[in-house]
């Protein structure tokens, strides 16, 4: 270390009053972060010289400081002024200047000064960080090591890289030059490769530079990554003429979404799909596209080691919608529908499959039978949280009563399809039965209908019935064959876990309507407050819930929700307001149990009314007319509050099918599935006087059932 020392200066003249200036010592050391050095500064009189000279010092380097900034001293005497070091630059010796001032008198004298650092420890959370995979073109940023300051001073740090040029040190959120004592600081790397490593590892040696450790310190992280380049993606074909098969083969683990639009603005996405194997494929079913349509779709792909990239942009063009009902859409000005799509299940002579529509009535994916399916439907379809389809296929639950077995010979199954409609899982009611026989139920199943209901387990609740004979039943002579329904749960591998039968549990002689089509159940309903489930059952004119307990319940009937039920009608009239050959409640509330709400479409096919009131004459309510109620049910005190009840006119009158359900933006969603043969669906505002938000008219096909879901992936709103 070389010292530049400059003495004393000033002028010296006996005839005059004066005086001189000087300091000890001319070369002062600072430890950064130490303790404070003193510089001790005289005054000598020249002549007759007796004023207070003020002293103060000048040039010091950035974190060094001067207490007290000036000193007064009379001549003869001396003074000291104390320096000290906080975050300073380390430098060999720099001037620093003392300036003396008295009157208009100015002299002045330099010293040397010299920072040091004080030696210190500290610790690496790491030796080593590997970056794992990363694409070519590609940047991922890490922290990679935590620096600790364990020692009693500053800890000086000059990190460099050597190695790989892909490793490039980071300045944003890394260490500074100086950590103070006690404290941890992180050092930031980014691996951006530009060239494919093969099976060898790129690697580079970050080095901290610690100037301030013993020798035997460890300052260095090894650093490790390796880099691919990204397949490009192939699009072809599936079964479905909407649905395209986007594959993207990853060299390390990560996740796929695909973006798809009629534009390279792409505007819809897909879900995220991914796998933990290197080198492995992710396909993706595409869905959500109008049909005859080019459209553009890319893949973005996130691996699971932080670095990303997206596919090159492939073209699709869809085929014709081989199910095109006649739908019109209005939405009413100034207001805003709840956003998503429209799932539709379509029933009757001219439609009959699985179709999801945007808000604007276009077929953006649909499901038909195949050919070897004829004569019989689709029901109660359900999207799965795996992306699936769950779907009954069946003739109808009335179909049952040609006979005590079904002898139509047509498929009748639970199925489970993708968006492709490839069936994934499949079971029959003869195969269910048989089942059932073996684990000791003396049930043969007939018809799968109406509704299949997936529990959170990954249990289906299926939906089916059986005949049962009687002799001589009160106003039926002879034998009479009764169909009635079976609620039964199945395990992941389709084997039967509970049954619930309604031949155990409720009175083959109350039959309000269309008996020996008894019960006519056409919904299971989870309830996942208590782990039971809600029935409706429409030919009784009755939601009950039934001790289910998560498959270990009674099946005893808890509660029975119409008119003759466990219920006192709050908020309408008695017997007039409650339902009537109902189709699928709905839960409007989280919770299932205590105090929730209940929506349901009430058809109103068996109307009673009081005493004395006959239904059509003047004065009178019309016999057929549909309502949608929303009841507040209290199951302690036994009541059931309308909260919300709007009456349909009779041109709007529904006899059958239809649901009704809470939209994530409050608005109540209603399908009036049988207006004749044509279909009406609205979106309406839950006020005492609904207005309507959003209609949907299907003209010449029956909608059974439809619903606002966000998109055709769980989780993903379009």
């Amino acid at each position: 270390m070389s010292l530049i020392l400059i003495s004393g200066c000033g002028s010296q003249n006996s005839s005059v009053s004066d005086f001189t200036l000087s300091a000890t010592p001319t070369l002062i050391f600072v430890t950064d972060g130490g303790s404070s050095q003193p510089i001790n500064i005289a005054a000598a009189a020249v002549g007759d010289f007796k004023s207070a000279i003020n002293v103060t010092v000048s040039g010091l380097p950035s974190g060094v400081t001067a207490s007290p900034s000036t000193i007064s001293i009379m001549p003869g005497q001396s003074g000291q002024i104390l320096l000290t070091a906080s975050n300073a630059a380390v430098t060999p010796s720099v001037p620093i200047t003392l300036t003396a001032t008295s009157g208009e008198l100015t002299r002045s004298t330099t010293a040397a000064l010299a920072v040091r650092p004080g030696q210190t420890t500290a610790t690496l959370s790491a030796s080593s960080f590997n970056f794992g995979g990363s694409l070519v073109g590609s940047i991922q940023t890490k922290q990679v090591v935590t620096v600790t300051n364990t020692g009693s001073f500053n800890l000086w740090l000059s990190p460099t890289l050597t190695g790989d040029p892909g490793f490039v040190l980071v300045s944003t959120n890394s260490c500074g030059a100086i950590l103070a004592p006690g404290a941890s600081c992180t050092e930031s790397v980014s691996y951006a490769p530009t060239a494919v490593s093969g099976t060898t590892p790129q690697t580079s040696s970050l080095n901290l530079g610690l100037s301030n450790v013993s020798a035997d310190t460890p300052q260095t992280v090894t650093l490790s990554g390796l880099s691919a380049v990204l397949p490009a993606g192939t699009v072809t074909a599936t079964n479905n003429p909407q649905v395209a098969l986007y594959t993207m083969t990853l060299p390390f683990p990560g996740s796929v979404v695909v973006n798809f639009g009629p534009d390279t603005t792409y505007g819809r996405s897909t879900w995220s799909k991914s796998t933990a194997v290197a080198g492995a494929q992710i396909s993706m079913l595409v869905a959500g596209m109008l049909p005859n349509t080019t459209y553009h779709m890319q893949a973005t792909v996130q691996l699971s080691d932080g670095g990303s990239a997206t596919d090159v942009d492939h073209t699709f063009v869809t085929g014709s919608a081989p199910i095109a009902p006649n739908l019109s859409v209005t939405t009413t000005p100034g207001m805003t529908p709840q956003s998503g799509v429209e799932e539709l299940t379509f029933l009757g002579a001219m439609y009959t499959g699985l179709a999801v529509t945007d808000l604007q009535g276009n077929i953006l994916w649909n499901y038909v039978l195949p050919s070897n399916d004829a004569g019989v439907n689709v029901q109660g379809a359900k999207l799965l949280p795996n992306g699936d389809f769950l779907l009954t296929v069946g003739e109808s639950s009335v179909q049952s009563l040609i006979g005590p077995t079904n002898v139509t010979g047509n498929i009748i199954s639970i199925r489970e399809i993708d968006l492709a409609g490839n069936i994934i899982r499949e079971i029959s009611a003869n195969d269910l039965s048989a089942k059932l026989q073996a684990a000791g139920y003396d049930l043969t199943l007939l018809e799968f209908h109406h509704d299949i209901t997936p529990l959170p387990n990954g249990h289906w609740l299926v939906l089916s019935n059986v005949m049962k004979a009687f002799t001589d039943l009160p106003g039926y002579p002879g034998l009479t064959y009764v169909l009635g329904d079976v609620v039964i749960d199945v395990d992941e591998n389709l084997q039967p876990t509970w049954v619930w039968n309604e031949f155990d549990h409720l009175d083959v002689n109350r039959h309000p309507m269309q008996f020996p089509d008894w019960t006519h159940t056409n919904a299971v309903v989870y309830s996942p407050s208590d782990g039971n489930i809600i029935v409706s059952m429409r030919h009784q004119n009755w939601v009950v819930k039934v001790d289910y307990s998560n498959g270990t319940g009674t099946g005893n009937i808890l509660w029975r929700l119409g008119e003759g039920g466990d219920f006192m009608l709050q908020g309408g009239v008695d017997p007039t307001d409650w339902q009537y050959a109902q189709h699928d409640p709905s839960l409007f509330t989280p919770n299932s149990s205590g105090n929730f709400e209940l929506g349901l479409m009430d058809n109103g096919d068996d109307r009673a009314f009081p005493t004395g009131v006959v239904c059509g004459t003047t004065g009178a309510p019309p016999c057929l007319y549909t309502t949608v109620p929303v009841f507040q049910i209290d199951e302690g005190a036994k009541t059931a509050t309308l909260t919300f009840h709007q009456i349909l006119p009779t041109s709007l009158y529904s006899f059958w099918g239809g649901n009704t359900e809470l939209l994530t933006n409050g608005n109540i969603e209603y399908d009036l599935a049988g207006v004749g043969a044509d279909s009406d669906i609205f979106e309406v505002t839950p006020t005492s006087t609904p207005q309507t938000v959003w209609h949907m008219h299907s003209t010449g096909s029956n909608a059974y059932r439809g619903y606002r879901i966000p998109s055709l992936y769980p989780g993903v709103q379009w």
